[in-house]
């Protein structure tokens, strides 16, 4: 599910003399002395709560004594404060608009480099992934919310994308449009198979329906994006 494991990002102006680290990854000793050790570390941010993000976040904040800001304060370190949807930071250098994008998970945020290029970049988390698409954390991730989300990352234009897991992409606006398009497609699916099997069926009998052709080890991440799906239909009605 974390398609060739979790990219770690380091920010820096040219000229700056220090960096910011995103995602610092799971608790790898060797990956993060890496990360300390490619400069003085200035700040770390985390998109989100999972364990492949945050897991070596406090052993870096050890090695480095940056803080570690998050959108959970669950996941901050060091005096570093809860993110805040439309705050901007400056480090090392460099402008970082921090995006609530609540979908994936309830605190999943992006961070917009507007000043990277002629057209920016974005880190997106696993909000949009550098291949495939994202699995819905329902019910802490909600498909209502994600939509939004995607609304909000398409109007960033062609921003490059900066992805946790995979490689990056062009445009931006391209890709969450595709992504909202693939949600809706799914949903006809849904709804076709609330038609044929009852409007109450239950998750496993719509996961077995819509996604027949996918193999046991994704059957969980599959019931997640069905029950989250199946939320929004059943939320929609009433």
């Amino acid at each position: 599910m974390s398609l060739e494991g979790t990219n770690s990002y380091l920010i820096s102006a040219a000229g700056a003399g220090s960096c910011v680290v995103v995602d610092p990854g799971p608790a790898d000793e060797g990956h993060l002395q890496s990360l300390a050790g490619r400069g003085p570390v200035e700040l770390i941010l985390v998109t989100h709560r999972h364990a492949d993000h945050t897991a070596g976040s406090l052993r870096l904040h050890e090695l480095t004594g940056a803080p570690v800001r998050a959108a959970d304060p669950r996941h901050c370190h060091g005096g570093g404060h809860v993110l805040q949807d439309g705050e901007m930071l400056l480090a090392a250098g460099v402008a970082i608009n921090v995006l609530a994008t609540p979908g994936h998970t309830s605190d999943s945020v992006c961070f917009h480099l507007p000043d990277d290029g002629g057209d920016g970049s974005v880190l997106t988390g696993d909000t949009i992934l550098g291949r495939g698409t994202t699995v819905l954390d329902y019910p802490d991730g909600t498909l209502g919310d994600y939509l939004q989300s995607l609304d909000r990352l398409e109007a960033l234009g062609a921003a490059t994308v900066l992805p946790a897991h995979g490689p990056m992409l062009p445009s931006l606006a391209d890709v969450a449009h595709a992504y909202r398009e693939h949600r809706l497609e799914r949903l006809d699916q849904i709804r076709a198979a609330l038609d044929r099997l009852g409007a109450d069926a239950e998750v496993t009998a719509v996961a077995h329906a819509v996604y027949a052709d996918v193999g046991p080890h994704l059957r969980r991440a599959v019931e997640m994006s069905v029950a989250a799906q199946l939320h929004y239909l059943r939320s929609s009605r009433l």
